[in-house]
């Protein structure tokens, strides 16, 4: 969870992705929350950006049952460097199997299949797959019909349909041998090759996958969760539709029927808000009309504002003009 959240910014200019709340929760709960129902009892938390905001966000010790560890990179090592760095936090402790996660999907695709296919091929290393239309944004993967990884492609850019690496592997313990101490390291593009033909198997999972380091796919991530298209805890005031504890919502305001207004949040007389997210303490005033939009906690738009498409920092204030 080293990565600094940038297309997310200003929501993340003070939070790091990970602890950036979806709808009720900071969204690194919904993995833990799903690794616990795979049956992980502990989970290490590689922290690069702001590691004390993660802390607080999940606090110290456990998450609904599961143990938290947290490691905090010196510097930031790369996806198979903060690998390392937290299995060598574990010592004793690791075990020779174990899973490793990126920090910044929402999913809900089945890990224990994942590991009973690690386990029957006697993989070294096996990476969950997800079928995507477009794959060039992400790493796309070639297997033989037995699931041994042929070729491991990067970001190619080309906008071809395909099976992409889902951010999700169970690795053997002698794969931490593959990657140097001490460095930046890829697990995509430096240790991934070196297995092709060694031991290194893929499996396309169902379900549903997301990543949400974007504007769009953080509003479109939060309707999937409202909407019940991904399994989680959240349970939503209606479809679509989740009003927090404490918010004061005026009787003539319009809320969606797609919209967040969370904890501690006023809305004035005869606004409106749909397709949106307001974040903990925000205010909109009366005849304001928001949206599409992202509203980070304690902001404020005035009465009579127009925002559309638009994420707002941490206290910021939208004036009426």
């Amino acid at each position: 969870m080293g990565g600094e959240g940038t297309r997310l910014r200003p929501l993340t200019d003070n939070v790091p992705k990970p602890a950036l709340t979806l709808v009720d929760r900071p969204f690194l709960a919904y993995m833990v929350e799903w690794l616990g129902a795979h049956g992980v009892s502990e989970v290490v938390l590689a922290c690069g950006f702001l590691p004390d905001r993660l802390r607080e966000a999940l606090g110290e010790g456990e998450h609904e049952g599961v143990a938290l560890t947290y490691v905090v990179e010196p510097e930031l090592r790369g996806t198979a460097g903060a690998i390392r760095f937290a299995a060598e936090a574990l010592g004793d402790r690791l075990e020779d199997r174990f899973l490793a996660l990126n920090g910044d999907v929402l999913t809900d695709l089945d890990l224990t299949a994942l590991l009973r296919a690690h386990e029957e091929r006697g993989a070294r290393a096996t990476i969950g797959l997800y079928p995507v239309e477009d794959s060039s944004a992400y790493g796309l993967v070639e297997c033989d019909p037995e699931g041994a990884v042929l070729a491991f492609t990067e970001k190619t850019g080309e906008a071809v349909p395909g099976e992409i690496n889902a951010g999700a592997y169970v690795l053997e313990r002698s794969v931490l041998d593959l990657i140097p101490p001490e460095r930046k390291v890829s697990i995509e593009t430096e240790v991934f090759p070196r297995l092709v033909g060694e031991g290194l198997c893929a499996l396309r999972l169902d379900g549903y996958w997301m990543d949400i380091g974007t504007h769009e796919r953080y509003l479109q991530a939060t309707w999937d969760i409202l909407e019940g298209r991904v399994s989680t805890e959240v349970r939503p005031s209606a479809p679509g539709l989740f009003l927090g504890e404490g918010c004061a919502v005026a009787d003539s305001a319009r809320i969606g029927p797609r919209a967040v207004v969370s904890r501690g949040c006023e809305v004035g007389a005869d606004a409106v808000v749909v397709d949106s997210v307001l974040l903990d303490g925000c205010t909109v005033g009366a005849g304001a009309r928001v949206s599409g939009s992202v509203l980070a906690p304690g902001a404020t738009v005035e009465p009579g504002a127009r925002l559309a498409d638009t994420m707002v920092a941490e206290n910021e204030r939208v004036a009426a003009r």
